[in-house]
């Protein structure tokens, strides 16, 4: 896995949790928060308290994201094994697979993971957290990891930065 290490890293105590912790939490966090989410308001295209068709094509984005989701958890917690790192400043910087065309895989697929719980579930709350949940990745999240990226990594970084989008594709030079 290509890993840009930087050599003038202190080891640290890190927050950290074993690995099967985070798969845990994360289906907490992406699979029964929506669904808790989705009890506020009115399901659109459900009938008899079930599903349409047109619901159920939610659950390929559904999928989509939860494989994009563990990959993104896997990628990270090889980097420190049978766990996973909760530190914003990571020794490592991914640039392989997935991070060739975003700098923020993960977050793409929790974004495709709550589309399709929208399109799922036909909920109007479903799409206000998923408007929240975008400003908070784009204005606060994103911003802080890169600012603290480019102070541990720096020119690497910034390279990496002029040829791979924030959310998805090739920046063309």
């Amino acid at each position: 896995m290509d890993t840009t290490q930087n050599p003038n890293q202190i080891p640290s105590k890190r927050k950290s949790v074993p690995l099967w912790v985070g798969f845990i939490a994360a289906l907490l966090v992406w699979e029964v928060i929506p669904w808790a989410i989705s009890l506020l308001m009115p399901r659109y295209g459900w009938t008899d308290g079930h599903p349409t068709l047109w619901n159920l094509l939610g659950l390929i984005p559904v999928i989509v994201g939860n494989i994009g989701l563990f990959w993104g958890v896997l990628a990270h917690s090889a980097q420190t094994p049978v766990r996973i790192d909760f530190e914003l400043d990571k020794p490592y910087l991914l640039t392989d697979r997935l991070y060739r065309y975003s700098r923020n895989p993960m977050y793409v697929a929790e974004l495709i993971l709550l589309f399709g719980w929208i399109v799922f579930y036909g909920s109007v709350a479903l799409v206000i957290a998923f408007v929240i949940w975008y400003m908070f990745f784009n204005y606060y999240a994103i911003p802080q990891e890169e600012r603290i990226l480019e102070e541990h990594f720096g020119e690497p970084y910034r390279e990496y930065k002029t040829k791979v989008a924030r959310w998805f594709g090739k920046i063309q030079s």
